[in-house]
Formats: C-alpha cells, structure tokens, sequence
C-alpha cells in the first residue's frame, strides 16, 4: 500500500511532490532547445543558411517531435536568428539589398509556391538524388575552380532576371526537399552572379527572413508550429548568429568557399543516407 504523505510534515527525502518529475524533465528539454538554437544560430550566421538543417533533427531526435511539426517549429525560429545574422553582416556593408530584393520575388512570389505544388506530383527519391548530385558537383566547382568574387556585374535586366531565376529554384527546393534557400542561394550567387561570399551569405539571410515569415504564418494557422520551443530556439540562436556573422565577414574567400562546400557535401550525404532509410511509399 503506498504511503499517503502528512500534509502537515514538511517533505522529507523520500517524498516526491506531484509534477516535480515533469517539471525536472521540462527544465531539461529546455537547455536542449537552447543548446540547439545556440548551434543553428552558429551555422546560419556562418553560411548564410536557415539552420534547418541542424534543427530539424535535433527537434525530432532530442525532443521527440514529430517531422511536421518538427519543420514548422523551425520555420518559426529561423525568424529571429536570420535577423540577428543579416545585422552583422549589414554592420559591415556585406549585404545587396538589390540582390536580395530580385531573389525573394523569385523565392517568395514563386518557387515556394511551385515547390509545395510539385511536392505531390514528383517522385521524392529521384529529386533527393539530382539535388544531392547538384550539390556535390557545386561543392566541387567551389573548391577546385576556387571562384573569388569581385562583385556583382552592374544591375542589368539580364542579372536581375538570373537572380528571380536563382529565387525560383531556391523557392521550389525548399519547398520540394524541406531544405534551406541558402544552400542553393549562396553557390549559386558566387559561382553564377561573381559575389563574394561573405556578400552573398547575408543576401541569403536577407532573403530567408521573408521566406521564413509567410511560412511561418501559414503554419500557425494550421497550428504546425510550436511557438514557445521556436522562441527559444529563436532567441538562444541570437548572439551565436550574430558572432559567427562577424566571424565570416573575416574569413579569407578561399576559405569561407572551402567551408561552405563542406557543408553541401554534409547535405547531400544526409539526404542520400534519408532516402535510403525511406519506405518505398515516400519514393
């Protein structure tokens, strides 16, 4: 028969208060987020890229969250950690807002769109295995070709319509594959358009915070965001986005180039190792 507790005696070290063992496992899951958004703002500020990478699933894996939920939450968290990451490098004048404003009508107005259309019509092992290829041969361009950029050409209609182009593509990748725009943003605008890659990361971010927005309202409406795991997500990635900002502003450009292709080599493993592990009806 199990002991009922005297009311009147204070508690002793056998006694455990009722919710003291939830409370110990919210406090824990707490610091995970926070961890979690400390690491995602490092990477976003770093590479110019969302963090979704990291934070999907760190929320799905460390949390126990579901893979819907799960991107919507991080959607939500982008928000504040992309700002934070387009502060620094403005700070520093590494920013085309021109750029910026071309790609987001490509991204926003009409790859996100597409993206989410073609979701249900594609096959989704084909289009993991072209992007991932995609990926590896443009890391390959960024290491072997070693391409510096000396900046933009002038603002010709030619440039503008490459850049709704580079949106679109982003725009329907993220869409299609769950990814970030960034990584297709960042090569794209220092292998094709000749940024430097510091200028090209915070164009990235400054495109991603509207992105992230319309996502993001859209999701709450349909109730698939977690709002207070993506405020602290969100607000922990705050200085880290903003610190590895400044630290990639820094960085030599061959460098900086050299990072970034490790990290689409790092997706497209982790894409081709998730659609291995696929069921066949997700092919």
């Amino acid at each position: 028969m199990t002991p009922v507790p005297d009311p009147g005696r204070p508690p002793g070290p056998g006694d455990t208060a009722p919710g003291d063992g939830a409370a110990s496992r919210r406090g824990a899951d707490l610091a995970k987020v926070a961890l979690v958004g400390l690491a995602a703002g490092f990477l976003s500020g770093l590479f110019g890229v969302g963090g979704g990478v990291l934070m999907v699933p760190a929320l799905v894996v460390g949390l126990g969250m579901g893979q819907r939920l799960a991107h919507g939450t991080s959607l939500a968290a982008i928000v504040p950690i992309a700002l934070a990451g387009v502060a620094g490098y403005a700070l520093a004048g590494e920013v085309d807002w021109a750029a910026s404003l071309f790609l987001v009508v490509g991204s926003a107005g009409v790859g996100a769109r597409l993206g989410t259309h073609l979701l249900h019509v594609l096959p989704q092992r084909a289009l993991a295995l072209a992007f991932s290829a995609v990926m590896l041969a443009t890391a390959a361009r960024m290491v072997v070709g070693d391409p510096e950029g000396g900046g933009r050409p002038e603002l010709s209609v030619g440039i503008a319509l490459a850049l709704v182009a580079v949106g679109v593509v982003a725009g329907t990748t993220a869409g299609l594959l769950g990814v970030g725009g960034g990584v297709v943003m960042v090569p794209a605008m220092v292998v094709l358009v000749g940024m430097p890659a510091a200028v090209a990361k915070g164009s990235s971010l400054a495109v991603i915070i509207p992105t992230a927005i319309v996502g993001t309202r859209s999701n709450l409406r349909k109730r698939n965001a977690e709002v207070r795991t993506a405020a602290v997500v969100g607000l922990s990635g705050l200085v880290s986005s903003f610190l590895a900002s400044q630290l990639s502003v820094g960085l030599d450009e061959r460098l900086s180039n050299r990072l970034f292709a490790g990290l689409l080599v790092v997706m497209a493993a982790r894409m081709l190792w998730e659609n291995r592990r696929a069921p066949a009806s997700r092919r």
